[in-house]
C-alpha cells in the first residue's frame, strides 16, 4: 500500500526537488547543497564572490600577467642573477658582430641585427614577455572558455541564470591560477635559457641578438671549450635566428598560428569536472583555487590539436635544422665546432627548457624532434642546387618541406618535386626574400 502523502496535484518528488534545487543534475548540484540551497530558498551568492577576491587583483585578458611577471622576476631572483658587466657586454657586442660576418659568407639572407645585447635572467623575463602574452593568451583564453562552457553548457536557463556570476567568478580565478603557473614556468626557464631564441621562437624584440649571460657561463662549465668559443657559437646561433625571423616575414605568425590552432582545439572533460565537484566546497575560496591546479580543467587531446603540434614540431625542426646547417658551415673556422655543434643539438632534441615549459602550462611541447633529419634535408639541398636554393624555399609556407620530406631528407626537390612556381616568378620571390623588402640590408649589430 502506497503511504505517500498527498501532494498538490501535477507535483512530484522530481519537480519538488527541482523546485528547491535548481541545479539539480548538473555540476553544481553539491555546491548548492554546500551552500545550504538544499533545505531552503538559494543564498546571495554576493558573500561567496566576496570571500573570492583576495585571490585577485584587477586585469584584463584570460592570463593574470601583472601576478605572472612578479611571480616570474621572484623567482629568477631565488640564484644569483648578476647584471652583466661591462666585460660581459662586450663580449657578446664582439661575437655578435663576428658571427655576423661569418654568415654573411654563407648565407645571401641579410643580417636582421642591429644590437648585440647581453641580458641577466630578469632582463630575460621583461624582454620576453610581451611574446609570451602573444603565445600563452589565446590558448589560456580557449580553456577559460571551455571550463565556462562545460560547466554551464547543460543547465537549465534558471540554473544558468544564477550561476553566471560564479561561472564568471571562476574565469577569474582560472585567469589568476594560470599567472601563477605561467610565472613559475617562465621564472624557471630564466634560470635556463641561452639566448634570446634559444627555444626557436623570436622571443625578444626584433634586431636585438641577444645572450643570458649567467646560464651561458654555467652551459660552458659544462663543455671541454672556452668560455669565449662557447660565447661566439652561441653568437653564431642566435644572429642565424635572427636573419631568419627578419627576413622571412611571414614565419614568425606562422609559429604562433600553430599555437593558436592547438588552443582552438581543445575539449573539457565534463564528467572529470562533475567528479571533481562532488564533495566540493564553493564557500571555501582556495578549494577553488586548489581544484584548478589539480587538473579539473585540463583539455583533452584532440585530432585538431595533434595536427597543429606536428605542423608546429615540423617548422621548429626546419628552423632549427636551417640554424644548425648554417652555423655549421660558418664555424668551420672554430676548432671545437663539431663539439659545440652536437652539444647544442643534444639539448635541443631532448627538449630542452621550452618543453617543460610549455607542457606545464597548456601541455604543448616545443620540441623539434626531427633536427637531424632537417639539417641533413638543408645540408642536402645546399650541396646539390646552392645556398640560394635552399634559402629560397623559405620564401612561402607552401614551399616547406613537409613531415614526409623529413622522412627522406636526401629526396626534397628531386625531380618532380621542385619548385611549382614559374622562372620569373620564382626569380621574383628570392629577389625580395634576399634583401629588397622593408626588412633587407642595415647596416650590421651595434652595441647595446
Amino acid at each position: 500500500m502506497d503511504n505517500t502523502p498527498d501532494r498538490p496535484s501535477g507535483d512530484d518528488d522530481r519537480d519538488d526537488d527541482a523546485g528547491q534545487n535548481p541545479f539539480k543534475g548538473t555540476p553544481f548540484e553539491q555546491m548548492f547543497g554546500a551552500l545550504g540551497g538544499a533545505g531552503g530558498p538559494m543564498p546571495d551568492l554576493s558573500a561567496l564572490l566576496g570571500q573570492m577576491q583576495h585571490l585577485m587583483t584587477p586585469y584584463d585578458g584570460a592570463v593574470n600577467w601583472t601576478l605572472a611577471k612578479d611571480i616570474a622576476r621572484r623567482s629568477a631572483a631565488e640564484k644569483p642573477d648578476p647584471t652583466p658587466s661591462r666585460t660581459d657586454r662586450d663580449r657578446v657586442a664582439d661575437s655578435v658582430r663576428l658571427a655576423d660576418h661569418w654568415l654573411d659568407t654563407v648565407t645571401p639572407l641579410a643580417s636582421g641585427v642591429t644590437v648585440g645585447a647581453a641580458w641577466s635572467r630578469a632582463e630575460w623575463i621583461e624582454q620576453t614577455m610581451d611574446v609570451w602574452k602573444v603565445l600563452v593568451e589565446p590558448v589560456a583564453a580557449h580553456v577559460t572558455n571551455a571550463m565556462n562552457g562545460a560547466i554551464g553548457g547543460s543547465m537549465p536557463a534558471e540554473a544558468q541564470a544564477m550561476a553566471g556570476p560564479l561561472i564568471g567568478m571562476l574565469g577569474k580565478i582560472g585567469g589568476t591560477v594560470f599567472g601563477s603557473q605561467v610565472g613559475q614556468a617562465l621564472g624557471g626557464l630564466a634560470g635556463e635559457v641561452l639566448t634570446a631564441s634559444d627555444i626557436g621562437l623570436p622571443l625578444g624584440p626584433a634586431g636585438q641578438a641577444a645572450l643570458v649571460t649567467t646560464n651561458v657561463t654555467a652551459f660552458a662549465d659544462g663543455l671541454d671549450v672556452s668560455e669565449d668559443d662557447v660565447v661566439l657559437y652561441l653568437a653564431l646561433r642566435e644572429c642565424a635566428h635572427q636573419r631568419l625571423f627578419a627576413q622571412v616575414p611571414w614565419l614568425r605568425q606562422h609559429l604562433i598560428a600553430a599555437v593558436e590552432d592547438y588552443g582552438r582545439g581543445m575539449s573539457i572533460d565534463t564528467s572529470n569536472i562533475e567528479e571533481k565537484l562532488q564533495g566540493f566546497d564553493p564557500t571555501n575560496p582556495m578549494a577553488i583555487q586548489e581544484a584548478l591546479q589539480g587538473g579539473m580543467f585540463e583539455p583533452e587531446d584532440t585530432p585538431q590539436q595533434k595536427a597543429a603540434l606536428e605542423r608546429l614540431e615540423t617548422t621548429l625542426a626546419l628552423v632549427e635544422g636551417w640554424v644548425d646547417e648554417v652555423v655549421g658551415q660558418a664555424a668551420t673556422r672554430m676548432p671545437d665546432h663539431a663539439k659545440l655543434q652536437e652539444a647544442v643539438r643534444r639539448r635541443r632534441a631532448a627538449g630542452g627548457p621550452a618543453e617543460q615549459t610549455f607542457a606545464a602550462l597548456v601541455g604543448l611541447e616545443l620540441r623539434p624532434r626531427r633536427l637531424r633529419d632537417a639539417s641533413t634535408l638543408w645540408g642536402s639541398l645546399r650541396t646539390r642546387q646552392g645556398t640560394e636554393a635552399r634559402d629560397g624555399v623559405w620564401m612561402s609556407p607552401h614551399l616547406l618541406p613537409t613531415d614526409a620530406d623529413l622522412d627522406d631528407p636526401l629526396g626534397f626537390r628531386e625531380g618532380s618535386d621542385a619548385v611549382e612556381l614559374s622562372e620569373d616568378d620564382f626569380d621574383a620571390e628570392l629577389r625580395n626574400l634576399l634583401g629588397e623588402g622593408p626588412s633587407g640590408g642595415g647596416d650590421g649589430p651595434t652595441e647595446e
